[in-house]
């Protein structure tokens, strides 16, 4: 079981976007990455072709896993993970204030 996952809301820890708060959209368990959806945004230049326009593309980059941390249900503040098994199941808590992390 992972950590973060896709859908997960989280607090951006360090970076130019440190402070903010977003959904992850995408996460690369193999490279330690996840995607925020609306931070980290990257302009890109995109050549024009037959099924896309071309032009200065802005998309979201991938962060470390390690600069982003868990926002707590309770009061949105960046929180570290742990696992309990709750009625038979293998749950996500957060340590700051013990609740379960939905998902």
């Amino acid at each position: 079981m992972q950590k973060i996952r896709k859908g997960d809301k989280v607090v951006i820890l360090a970076g130019k976007d440190k402070g903010r708060t977003g959904e992850v959209v995408q996460v690369m368990p193999k490279e330690d990455k996840a995607v925020v959806r609306g931070i980290n945004m990257i302009a890109r230049h995109q050549k024009q072709s037959a099924s896309q326009e071309g032009g200065i593309i802005r998309k979201e980059a991938p962060l470390h896993l390690s600069n982003i941390a868990i926002a707590d249900p309770k009061d949105s503040k960046p929180t570290r993970v742990g696992f309990e098994f709750r009625d038979g199941k293998k749950v996500r808590i957060a340590k700051r204030s013990g609740e379960v992390i939905n998902g």
